[in-house]
């Protein structure tokens, strides 16, 4: 179980992102009325954090299945240099704009487009650190983690952060990759994993 401390104990009102820490540190942001959508909790957020702080300065950040823009913004707010968004609503992509456009977010991108199709196609450059966290439906992560690999798109060292439903198995990794963190709070299942080198399980 992931403990709670500092302002992510307080409570977020209903419709409402909180930053966590940072430059934007309980900076309170409007969520879509999107079903399914469902921001990554502040607590989840908060442990995410604590183990990409020796990567998260001057990162380019990738934010699939962007949805609120907890992740990327989280990043922006504690110091990555880019965090590029890729959200297929358009409901939740104009959201996320106005956000951006709140906390005056220089280095953040927002591109309207469905996530796999954004991996396929576009020559994007290399990315420090992706958060992967689609609808627990979609079940996809394997073969996002494929597509990241594939298309060579992950700088050296890179660090990608995936969310899924804990009562689903564990995603199959590309060769070489490795998990450095895990942990489970709730109904979830986080991680981070590399390609940089076999982790461990800490």
């Amino acid at each position: 179980m992931v403990k709670p401390s500092g302002k992510a104990n307080q409570k977020t009102p209903p419709g409402r992102l909180r930053i966590v820490a940072g430059n934007w540190r309980s900076r309170l942001l409007d969520i879509a009325d999107v079903v399914g959508l469902r921001p990554t909790p502040e607590r989840i957020r908060e442990t995410l954090f604590n183990w990409l702080s020796p990567e998260i300065t001057g990162a380019r950040c990738l934010d699939l299945y962007a949805g609120t823009g907890a992740l990327g913004l989280e990043a922006l707010s504690r110091g990555a240099a880019e965090t590029v968004f890729v959200e297929k609503s358009a409901r939740a992509a104009s959201t996320l704009r106005r956000n951006v456009a709140a906390l005056d977010a220089v280095g953040a991108i927002v591109h309207e487009a469905d996530a796999m199709d954004y991996l396929r196609n576009t020559g994007c450059g290399k990315f420090d650190i992706v958060f992967l966290d689609p609808p627990f439906a979609a079940d996809n992560l394997e073969e996002l983690c494929r597509l990241l690999d594939q298309q060579a798109i992950l700088a050296a060292g890179a660090r990608v952060y995936l969310e899924q439903d804990r009562g689903k198995p564990e995603p199959a990794l590309p060769d070489g990759w490795g998990i450095l963190k895990i942990k489970r709070a709730g109904n979830v299942r986080y991680s981070v994993v590399t390609p940089a080198t076999q982790g461990v399980r800490r």
